[in-house]
């Protein structure tokens, strides 16, 4: 799937659903809200939807039962609500990262990949009130070696997406544009 930015128009019309990827502390939940609203859909954080369903923060899920599980139930979730209408979905930072995620992602929907750098994930995910399952209890050195570690191993599944937007700054109204 040929990535675009947004200075560029797709070949193809955009599917009904928007799903948001990319690394956690981007800010997909934020700016997914956002969309939803201009765009009068639904929005659907899938970590929310996880912990609703299970009755887990997803924090206490990975300790409890680890990242495996976590992993395999993630997914089915993500197949459950790509079937909804009309939604943006923020997804967990890993999400597309598992399995075949990040192709029935484009399969069934318009994706979008907040791009954020190193420096700037690790000062929101450093200032984040929510606890991370994968960051908890880490130093700032520790926080910055494995956003660098994993960002480089999860760049190549983000960048499947069919839309890449800069994180620090974003400007949402080209993405509205794309359905109107």
């Amino acid at each position: 799937m040929e990535n675009h930015s947004f200075q560029s128009s797709p070949q193809n019309s955009p599917k009904a659903n928007i799903v948001l990827v990319g690394f956690s502390g981007a800010g997909k939940s934020t700016v997914g809200r956002k969309i939803a609203n201009r765009l009068s859909f639904s929005f659907i954080d899938t970590d929310r939807y996880f912990e609703e369903k299970y009755r887990f923060t997803i924090f206490n899920f990975f300790k409890n039962f680890g990242e495996e599980l976590f992993r395999r139930l993630e997914r089915e979730i993500l197949l459950e609500v790509l079937d909804f209408e009309n939604v943006v979905i923020a997804t967990g930072g890993g999400t597309p990262c598992f399995f075949d995620n990040m192709d029935i992602i484009n399969q069934k929907s318009t994706s979008i990949y907040i791009e954020m750098s190193p420096v700037s994930l690790s000062d929101r995910l450093w200032h984040s009130k929510k606890p991370r399952p994968l960051t908890h209890n880490m130093s700032r050195e520790e926080l910055d070696q494995y956003i660098s570690t994993k960002l480089t191993e999860r760049s190549a599944f983000y960048k499947k997406a069919q839309y890449t937007i800069k994180g620090e700054n974003i400007d949402i109204d080209p993405i509205i544009g794309l359905y109107r």
